[in-house]
């Protein structure tokens, strides 16, 4: 018999909160335990949506940033992604800076076709920069979500070993908010960006097992 749902934004709050271990509780499916669709059960899921999005991608997340030099240097030098497409708006005062995991060779040239390229990408980051505010002493920054009012919680890279992506973390003088081995979670870490945005720092191998 499955498990009653209970409200996971308010579950993973406090488990995250409190550095416990992920088990595998009797009744709850993984992706080694069958059953057919994962999650396909769960109230409020349509396990059939309908063919009209089958072509629809997860396409970007964006987060705010205050000073484009400090972010990209992070995303590419230390996260080791590409800048994949810079679009500026002047009149409004704003830059876009797309951001992801795809090899150079496969980056077009060409603008109109860079572009076009760019939304057919999946799971980009879109860093958001309002001129003027990496200058701007008066300003305090951006809520990252994790305090109160909580809502937005942090995204995630899958890493091939999240041991020594972390020691390569800590030389390079990243701020961490929870170590590999620290509390009762163990195998995977959080960092903050330079805006204090958090990023999970896994690996498919050790946590693809577990989907709830």
């Amino acid at each position: 018999m499955l498990l009653q749902v209970m409200n996971f934004g308010k579950l993973a709050a406090s488990l995250l909160s409190k550095r416990v271990h992920f088990p595998v509780p009797v009744g709850v499916r993984t992706m080694a335990s069958g059953g057919g669709y994962p999650g396909s059960d769960v109230p409020g899921v349509c396990a059939n949506p309908d063919e009209s999005t089958q072509d629809f991608i997860m396409q970007q997340t964006m987060m705010r940033i205050r000073d484009p030099k400090v972010s990209l240097d992070f995303y590419t030098r230390i996260l080791g992604m590409r800048l994949l497409r810079k679009l500026d708006f002047p009149d409004a005062k704003f830059s876009l800076y797309f951001m992801g995991y795809e090899p150079a060779s496969e980056i077009p040239e060409d603008d109109t076709e860079r572009s076009r390229w760019l939304w057919s990408r999946k799971a980009t980051v879109e860093l958001t920069h309002n001129h003027g505010t990496e200058s701007d002493e008066s300003f305090k920054g951006y809520h990252n979500g994790n305090s109160d009012p909580r809502g937005f919680g942090h995204i995630g890279i899958s890493v091939p070993d999240v041991y020594a992506a972390c020691e390569r973390f800590e030389k390079l003088g990243v701020k961490f908010i929870k170590t590999p081995d620290g509390g009762k979670m163990k195998g995977l870490a959080f960092v903050q960006d330079p805006d204090g945005y958090w990023i999970e720092v896994l690996n498919n191998g050790r946590s693809g097992a577990v989907v709830a």
